[in-house]
């Protein structure tokens, strides 16, 4: 068991590895086309590359 103040690094790193998580998604993500012919257009990786760049 961890005392509440041990908590706030162990909660930052999960908020970490899953943004991390999402974004390798997004980066790895390719353009498919579904049921009823819907297509789910990738990201293009500059546009994600401007969103993290400050």
């Amino acid at each position: 068991m961890l005392r509440n103040s041990a908590m706030n690094p162990l909660f930052q790193a999960v908020v970490e590895a899953t943004e991390e998580a999402i974004v390798n998604a997004l980066v790895s993500a390719r353009s498919m086309t579904g049921r009823d012919g819907i297509t789910a257009h990738r990201l293009p990786h500059d546009r994600l590359r401007a969103m993290f760049t400050p």
